[in-house]
């Protein structure tokens, strides 16, 4: 039998010029036949590396039995073995100078269950995808002219199963339970905290080893592909958290692979992360940017993923990030970027952009870097959305305040506009918000019972009509009162009360107004989808403000109270004479709210305010905000 080498000389130079985007295609464990016989190819990067071997179920975990050969000067080494199948259990045992390492495969498609730690030998093609329409107009519902509302969800605590070991649903069960909350709800897209292979269940998945491997944690690649390809059927966009910032130092992982320092920097001043106790990638590596590059690729080619949103992006771009002075290396130039990574992030989005049109990457990034959300052409870095943490931290902060010192602090709450649009921004109440002795987004709002509700009520309106896209953590569009903890579900239990099914009522409103209405996502991104009324009004505690479509007809008047004052006889400039109708109101009945409002609507008179040709004379809520349209 003939054992014929899956590497050309071709392969081999493209991995090491960083540039083999189908590296995942070679790499890894590839069932196969040769000469007639089933086996399966496997091929691992290991330069440093004396001698390796693959051991597995297939060889009883024997070392003596297929010992790979080394393709100079690659550093790949492969072999290909007749006993091997589908659903083995295998990992390379490494000879470095003496010392025997055992690690899990680097481009393994699965992995076993942790604590174990072995990779799976799985057939990626097995599946047979059903969403050939979805990914044809995947460019109308991913633009940044769409209305693109994101429901934030940690697939093991969301709901749990009391008759699994784990208290873990499957993918294939949570397919059918998400899709419909996320339909009924009215969002765009789900997005999902990590889901590739992570050892350690506490760190949610961003704590890395199988870049190329959905957790089993929740069943089979191919499951995994299953709740994709549901989504994808039934409307709604996938995104998924991706980690290029760090991966841990577990023993079967990337750290000291072949017993150097290949995938890290082996200075700890450049290749350990001091907050989190891992470890850095070295991203002036070719073998290295191509290993992160074709992963991203991978989750777009093979699952049909819609979107990344990249983790950690400040902790990529500089190279003091969380360092003392003397804790870190400066670069070529004597500066602190981390040109590396840089250049890693700009040629990571060209090639998602070219390679998979429609598809959106999102960058949380809480720094003041110029131009994130910006072509490379134009000297950005290309993402398609930035996180907008600013906006994030300051209207917390101001939500926290109790109403009567709000007018105090009008500035955390209207300096977002200021640089509203530098970037394209998403604005974020994720996870990292209802963590770490935070408490959940309602037991953060201050007031009593009623207070508290009507405060979130009134935070999200605020959010979902201010510029930018939106998404939302699970739990907080029904006012979780716990912290979210990963071992534990949702409180669904809370949607007997009428308090908190008003409040998903609102979340749920609030995403069909979001999407019927192209003024609250059309112009997000640029000065004229937004215009202030009154910004000023800081003794009242107001803002009004209007939202415009690309048509300039179609516009909508905002105005929020963010005191328990109802504001009577409130008058505001608009720019037509017409009657506005009261398209929303956050205080409704509907919401458990006092339904304090403008009843059937209002009729603008000519009388000019603040430099518009009429006016409105308004009922603005308690704690509340009320949405007008022109009746035409």
């Amino acid at each position: 039998m003939t054992d014929t080498s899956r590497f050309s000389d071709y392969d081999c130079h493209l991995l090491g010029e960083g540039t083999h985007w189908g590296i995942y295609q070679l790499l890894g464990a590839h069932p196969d036949t040769v000469d007639g016989v089933a086996g399966v190819h496997f091929g691992v990067w290991a330069p440093n590396a004396d001698s390796v071997q693959v051991v597995g179920d297939f060889n009883a975990w024997n070392s003596s039995t297929d010992k790979m050969r080394k393709l100079t000067p690659s550093g790949i080494w492969e072999v290909f073995v007749p006993k091997a199948s589908e659903g083995d259990a295998y990992k390379y045992r490494l000879e470095c100078g003496g010392e025997i390492l055992e690690k899990s495969d680097p481009f393994g498609f699965a992995a076993e269950v942790p604590p174990r730690t072995a990779s799976l030998i799985t057939d990626l093609d097995q599946y047979t995808w059903n969403d050939a329409q979805w990914l044809e107009t995947r460019g109308q519902s991913n633009g940044l002219g769409s209305p693109i509302s994101i429901y934030e969800v940690h697939l093991g605590s969301w709901q749990r199963n009391d008759e699994h070991e784990n208290g873990w649903f499957s993918y294939r069960e949570l397919a059918h339970r998400l899709v419909e909350y996320c339909k009924r709800m009215g969002y765009t897209h789900l997005q999902l905290l990590p889901v590739s292979e992570h050892p350690f269940t506490g760190s949610w998945g961003y704590q890395t080893v199988g870049y190329y491997a959905a957790t089993s944690r929740y069943g089979s690649p191919q499951d995994l592909m299953y709740l994709i390809d549901y989504c994808h059927q039934h409307g709604l966009g996938v995104i998924l958290d991706w980690v290029p910032a760090h991966f841990p130092r577990d023993a079967h992982g990337l750290r000291q692979f072949d017993g150097t320092a290949i995938y890290e920097h082996a200075d700890p001043r450049q290749g350990e992360h001091p907050d989190w106790g891992t470890m850095v990638f070295n991203y002036d590596r070719n073998e290295v940017r191509n290993f992160l590059l074709a992963n991203a690729l991978f989750w777009l080619d093979k699952y049909h993923i819609d979107g990344l949103r990249v983790d950690a992006v400040a902790s990529m771009l500089y190279l003091d990030y969380s360092r003392k002075e003397g804790e870190w290396i400066p670069n070529a130039f004597g500066g602190r970027e981390n040109l590396g990574a840089v250049s890693l992030l700009k040629e990571f989005n060209e090639k998602v952009h070219l390679e998979y049109p429609g598809v959106l990457t999102i960058a949380e990034e809480s720094t003041a870097w110029g131009g994130v959300s910006r072509p490379t052409y134009l000297g950005g870095l290309g993402f398609s959305l930035k996180w907008n943490m600013g906006w994030m931290n300051d209207t917390l902060r101001y939500m926290r305040h109790e109403p009567i010192h709000r007018k105090y602090h009008h500035d955390e709450l209207t300096f977002s506009l200021i640089y509203a649009f530098t970037e394209n921004f998403c604005l974020p109440l994720s996870h990292d918000e209802v963590v770490h002795g935070k408490g959940s987004l309602l037991d953060q709002m201050p007031g009593d019972l009623w207070q508290k509700f009507a405060n979130l009520r009134l935070l999200y309106a605020y959010m979902w009509t201010h510029p930018g896209k939106n998404l939302l953590f699970m739990g907080n569009d029904f006012g979780q009162w716990n912290e979210w903890n990963h071992d534990d579900a949702l409180q669904w239990d809370l949607l007997q009360w009428d308090s908190h099914k008003g409040l998903q009522s609102c979340v749920a409103d609030l995403n069909r107004i979001y999407q019927s209405e192209p003024a609250l996502y059309e112009v997000d991104f640029e000065p004229e989808g937004f215009e202030w009324i009154d910004c000023n009004d800081y003794e009242n505690s107001t803002i009004s403000y209007l939202r415009r479509a690309r048509d300039p007809d179609d516009f909508l008047i905002v105005c929020c109270n963010f005191t328990p004052v109802v504001r009577n006889q409130y008058q505001i400039g608009v720019p037509a004479l017409a009657r506005y109708e009261e398209i929303f109101n956050s205080d409704s009945t509907y919401y458990a709210g006092s339904d304090v409002g403008n009843g059937l609507g209002v009729l603008a008179t000519d009388e000019p305010r603040h430099g518009r040709p009429c006016s409105l004379e308004l009922t603005i809520p308690p704690l509340g905000v009320t949405i007008l349209k022109p009746k035409r």
